[in-house]
C-alpha cells in the first residue's frame, strides 16, 4: 500500500490549479506558511505505482515487501513556498497572472482558518520505498514544473 500527500495533477482540483485561478483573478495571495509537505505529481505516483506492482507481481503471501509505503517527491516546502514556486514558473512560462512571485505574503495557520484542522507536517519518510524497490524520488520542483507545462502547453490549443 502507498500512501501520500500533497497530489499535484494537470487535471482534477488541486492546490497548484486553485493558486493559478486566484493568482489570475487577484493582484495578492496569503498562503499559510506553517505547514510542511511535498507535492508529489500524479505522474510519479502512477510511475511509482507501475514499479511496485511490477516488482511484487510475483511475490507470495508473506513475502517481506508487502506493507505500508511513503511515497512523495524528495524535498519540501511550505504552502507559501509552493504557491511562489508556482506563480513564478508560470510566469516564466508566459501564462497570464496579476499576482507576481513577491506578491504571496505569508500567513499561519491561525490567520487562515478552515472547518478541518490541518497537520503541521505532511512529510513522509521516504526510506523505506526507496531502498526497498530502488526508486529514485526526484525533487518536488520537478513535478510540478511538468504539470505546468502541461497546462501551459494546454492553454496554447
Amino acid at each position: 500500500m502507498l500512501r501520500t500527500s500533497w497530489v499535484v495533477g494537470a487535471h482534477g482540483n488541486n492546490f497548484l490549479k486553485t493558486t493559478l485561478r486566484l493568482a489570475a483573478e487577484r493582484d495578492r495571495l496569503r498562503v499559510v506558511a506553517d505547514q510542511h509537505g511535498a507535492p508529489t505529481s500524479a505522474a510519479l505516483i502512477a510511475d511509482v505505482t507501475a514499479r511496485v506492482l511490477q516488482c511484487m507481481a510475483q511475490a507470495l503471501e508473506g513475502d517481506s515487501r508487502w506493507g505500508l509505503y511513503h511515497l512523495a517527491a524528495a524535498g519540501e516546502t511550505t504552502w507559501h513556498g509552493y504557491a511562489r514556486h508556482v506563480v513564478g514558473r508560470a510566469c516564466d512560462l508566459g501564462i497570464a497572472l496579476k499576482a507576481a512571485p513577491d506578491a504571496v505574503a505569508a500567513i499561519t495557520t491561525a490567520e487562515y482558518p478552515t472547518p478541518a484542522a490541518r497537520p503541521a507536517n505532511s512529510r513522509l519518510n521516504t526510506v523505506k520505498l526507496r531502498t526497498t524497490f530502488a526508486v529514485e524520488l526526484p525533487g518536488w520542483r520537478h513535478g510540478v514544473d511538468q504539470v505546468l507545462e502541461e497546462l501551459r502547453a494546454r492553454q496554447q490549443r
